[in-house]
């Protein structure tokens, strides 16, 4: 059984990060991202475990680059995540109905929604933890489209339930990753879209497919849907442009049912395409990936 969680711990972190968020919606957005750069810094100096596991995992996947070059981007990576806590924050002011177009910069999403109008069932989106996932969401829903992301919730309860209303306020819809597979049918038999953030260990029972010249776990419940209910599958990202809260959200590959039609194992097949695509996005920008601190590759296949 897991460790009982202390309840007043979970309220006090609850209460300094609310504490945190209301001095951020205080800051001007271009001096939250120089703390955000400085914080990141900061953390790229005393957290050795995630700043040594970054470094091994860029020189692993970019075996031509000097030291100097994978260190700068791991440096950005650790950047990246605290960007990404500053921006979840204030994503609900920064992208309205009348401001998102100040924001945003969408690419190739007028396919997608022509697509939408020809097929009776809904759509996969499929992204990483690149960029700013939670902008490319919220963003969707703002402007209407039926999203719901597939997500786990975080351990402790009262911060789930505060960063759930935040993602929520624009219509996007959250399903608990360990119960989603009832809802994410229901969601494409109505025509909606689910999201899936697919660059997760998905351990020993997993996928294994290429990514980055390496065996990764992954998730095969992409592959199950789009083969079950013959949806295409969608490969896109938020990629921020600037320090200043501007964003591309854009689609970078589409998988059709009729792609993988006819091929020997369509669940491995689908699986290494979605992840080749996620690879080309990461590859744009490397510093912008927030798994390179993460255990991305923590098991292998079996001899």
């Amino acid at each position: 059984m897991p460790n009982e969680r202390n309840k007043k711990l979970d309220y006090l972190s609850y209460v300094l990060a609310r504490v945190l968020a209301a001095l951020v919606m205080l800051v001007p957005v271009r001096m939250l991202y120089a703390i955000a750069r400085s914080l990141g810094d900061f953390l790229y100096l005393v957290d050795r475990r995630h700043r040594n596991l970054a470094i091994e995992q860029i020189s692993k996947s970019f075996p031509d680059w000097p030291q100097e070059k994978v260190r700068a981007v791991a440096r950005e990576s650790l950047r990246s995540i605290v960007k990404l806590g500053i921006e979840t924050v204030i994503t609900p002011r920064m992208i309205t109905l009348t401001s998102w177009r100040r924001r945003i910069q969408l690419k190739n999403i007028a396919p997608i929604l022509a697509m939408q109008l020809e097929q009776p069932h809904g759509m996969i989106l499929v992204t990483g933890h690149y960029g700013n996932w939670e902008v490319g969401g919220f963003t969707l829903a703002r402007l209407g489209m039926p999203v719901v992301a597939i997500a786990r919730p975080l351990d402790n309860p009262y911060l789930d339930r505060w960063l759930r209303g935040i993602r929520e306020q624009a219509g996007l819809r959250i399903v608990d990753k360990g119960g989603a597979s009832g809802p994410s049918q229901e969601v494409l038999l109505g025509g909606g879209w689910v999201c899936f953030v697919a660059d997760q260990d998905a351990g020993r029972r997993g996928v294994f497919v290429d990514f980055f010249s390496r065996p990764a776990s992954t998730f095969r419940t992409i592959a199950l849907l789009a083969l079950s209910y013959q949806v295409p599958i969608i490969v896109g990202a938020a990629r921020r442009l600037a320090d200043n809260f501007t964003f591309e959200v854009a689609a970078s590959r589409t998988i059709l049912p009729t792609d993988w039609a006819g091929k020997d194992d369509e669940v491995q097949w689908i699986t290494q395409e979605f992840t080749r695509a996620l690879e080309t996005i990461v590859r744009d920008n490397p510093g912008q990936y927030f798994g390179w601190a993460h255990r991305r590759w923590k098991h292998a296949p079996k001899e």
